[in-house]
């Protein structure tokens, strides 16, 4: 839609229509061009856990993309009965989560999707405006690929169950140039999310595997383990005596006091040293207001630690709608956008005289 010319033209639908997503197809016209060098594969953040994945081949992995947003009323001032955190702490007062990044592809204009693969069963995860973009702009061999509850939720939405596969711990499956395999997640928080008419207290979890899994994505350029929204698990170390692991993507962010429902600094850079990554790229720590944290706070602990406990790896900081090449950029602690303008003075400039120079 065309932005506004006259008052009249300014309306509500005519600002939402043409100012969201914020960035409009700039990222998607960005990952359809981007050549991928060989032996290597690229990635971009889309915010929280979300990962668009290429490899040099062409293959295009969708990873945990959410299009929702936070709370947008102070409603009655009270979180919603049964929510996982008044669980985990018996909260009653409304969670402040807000939304605090911009969306940074439009997800309707997604094209050549060859899997979207889904973490877990939370809202923040399991989008339905992805899946329904997905079916929408995909060829018929596009897989939707997560653990049972994930693609029990998809099928009640509409896409056919034919599209879909359900993997638990161990299990592979080959998308065209990739191999994908599930592991075990540790997202305790995911445990304690059920219906409202459920009680927990006394009786046994739900069975994680239903629920959750980590990804490791296998790919000509090396392999990217994504961690999702796991807690910290001394399994970490067993995934990385299992498997080769490069880069690993987990979340990090500021717990509030009375909950642990992210990993702390500490965490990510355990989760790395356990995993024998060779880079860590923190994530989710952008997404929410009350769980904002700063990464550098990781980097700085990297620094003081790095050195007497001789790690191997090191993080990686990058914002929404940044790019990552590995091993192009293994070398890179963080990442920064064109800056534009290479092209200055090298045209005929316009001034009234030298000097406004």
């Amino acid at each position: 839609m065309a932005k506004a010319k006259t008052i009249k033209e300014a309306t509500r639908e005519n600002w939402i229509e043409s100012t969201f997503p914020e960035w409009g197809t700039w990222l998607n016209e960005a990952i359809a061009a981007a050549q991928v060098p060989a032996k290597n594969f690229k990635m971009w953040w889309l915010g929280n856990t979300g990962i668009w994945l290429k490899t040099h081949e062409g293959t295009n992995i969708l990873i945990d993309l959410w299009n929702g947003t936070g709370k947008q009323s102070h409603g009655d001032g009270l979180m919603k009965k049964g929510h996982q955190m008044m669980r985990m702490s018996g909260v009653k007062a409304l969670q402040p989560n807000l939304r605090q990044q911009p969306f940074v592809i439009d997800p309707y204009q997604m094209k050549d999707v060859d899997a979207l693969l889904v973490s877990h069963i939370h809202s923040d995860h399991l989008d339905i405006h992805t899946a329904a973009a997905v079916m929408e702009n995909s060829g018929p061999d596009t897989k939707f690929i997560g653990p049972k509850d994930v693609v029990k939720t998809w099928i009640k939405w509409g896409v056919p169950k034919k599209r879909t596969i359900v993997v638990q711990p161990g299990d592979e499956v080959v998308v065209k140039s990739v191999k994908i395999k599930a592991l075990e997640a540790f997202d305790r928080t995911a445990l304690l999310t059920v219906a409202e008419d459920v009680q927990l207290k006394g009786k046994m979890p739900p069975d994680m595997n239903d629920l959750a899994v980590n990804f490791l994505v296998q790919t000509s350029g090396g392999n990217l383990y994504h961690g999702a929204d796991s807690h910290m698990s001394n399994l970490f170390t067993k995934h990385g005596n299992e498997n080769q692991i490069d880069v690993e993507v987990i979340n990090y962010g500021e717990n509030p006091r009375g909950l642990t429902d992210k990993m702390t600094s500490i965490d990510v850079l355990r989760s790395a040293e356990d995993l024998k990554a060779k880079v860590v790229i923190p994530v989710h720590y952008d997404i929410w207001t009350n769980f904002a944290a700063d990464p550098q706070e990781i980097m700085t602990l990297w620094r003081m630690k790095q050195e007497i406990l001789q790690y191997s790896f090191h993080p990686f900081i990058w914002r929404v709608g940044d790019e990552y090449t590995y091993p192009q950029d293994s070398h890179k602690f963080r990442y920064h956008h064109d800056r534009g303008f290479d092209d200055a003075f090298l045209n005929n400039n316009d001034l009234p005289f030298p000097s406004f120079l």
